[in-house]
């Protein structure tokens, strides 16, 4: 059993009263996000839960560097963020292979691109087959990703974020497509990768019991637009048991909010609606 060796006073990165809408044609802005901050310390997994439509993605691009926000900054490692860093690496839902490369040419692709650090070409091939290793799909090499099942394609999205040696991982639900089993060695294999290498993470899912599983510190997304709405620490040590008293507590805890939010939802679009109805009357 292992406890996670987080950092209690250096936030490799932070973001700030992050404010996020899209613009439509002849329609007001669409507020997604609004004041929203949050820290990830050395060492730590955040998993940030919400129902669709909460801004969780949004949020994680905006991390990443993908996306600009309206308002708001973002730092990491105390540096202004204004594109994709070299010690940052985004893992998708999708894969994202590209077909005509193989697997290795897959892992390796980006890692020449001009906001990663310059490295040699044999650097490139150490680090590749590396990430190879750790993922587990030695042997597969040359196989394209018509040739993978989703569990190794999956790998193989991981391993080309390993190749990058970052200090913080951003996964955007990930696991998602994958069958319970798969998921769950998935799971495993990405907690084992991030203690080894004492990575930041953070981690947006709709899986409640993966929160559980994966992170120290889980962050609950609701209302319209996107604001914290619950926060939980978790001191249990890895692997965890998901029937642990404590962590059934928190599930609990969690599905309640999720529950009373959900109404609150209800009613404020009921009343848009009646107030919309009394204005035609």
């Amino acid at each position: 059993m292992t406890t996670p060796k987080i950092s209690q006073t250096r936030a490799v990165l932070e973001a700030r009263h992050i404010q996020l809408s899209y613009l439509r044609s002849g329609e007001a802005p669409n507020i997604v996000l609004r004041d929203f901050s949050i820290h990830l310390a050395a060492g730590e997994v955040v998993a940030i839960l919400g129902p669709s439509g909460v801004g969780k993605s949004s949020l994680l691009r905006v991390l990443a560097g993908l996306q600009t926000p309206d308002q708001g900054t973002v730092r990491i490692q105390g540096e202004m963020l204004h594109g994709p860093h070299p010690r940052s690496s985004f893992v998708f839902q999708d894969p994202s292979l590209l077909p005509w490369l193989t697997l290795e040419e897959n892992i390796g692709f980006g890692l020449d691109f001009k906001h990663q650090p310059l490295i040699e070409k044999t650097q490139k091939q150490a680090r590749v087959q590396a990430a190879i290793e750790e993922v587990g799909l030695v042997g597969a090499n040359t196989r394209y990703p018509s040739e993978l099942s989703g569990g190794m394609a999956q790998r193989t999205a991981l391993a080309r974020s390993l190749a990058r040696r970052p200090e913080i991982l951003l996964l955007d639900e990930p696991f998602s497509a994958l069958d319970e089993l798969t998921r769950s060695d998935m799971q495993q294999l990405l907690r084992q990768i991030i203690d080894k290498h004492e990575a930041a993470a953070i981690l947006v899912t709709h899986d409640i019991d993966e929160a559980l599983v994966l992170a120290d510190r889980i962050l609950l997304i609701g209302d319209y637009p996107g604001r914290l709405i619950g926060e939980w620490q978790i001191q249990q040590p890895y692997p965890r048991d998901l029937i642990d008293p404590a962590l059934t507590q928190i599930r609990i805890e969690i599905m309640k909010l999720l529950r009373t939010h959900r109404r609150g939802a209800s009613r404020v679009h009921n009343t848009d609606a009646g107030q919309q109805l009394a204005t035609m009357a």
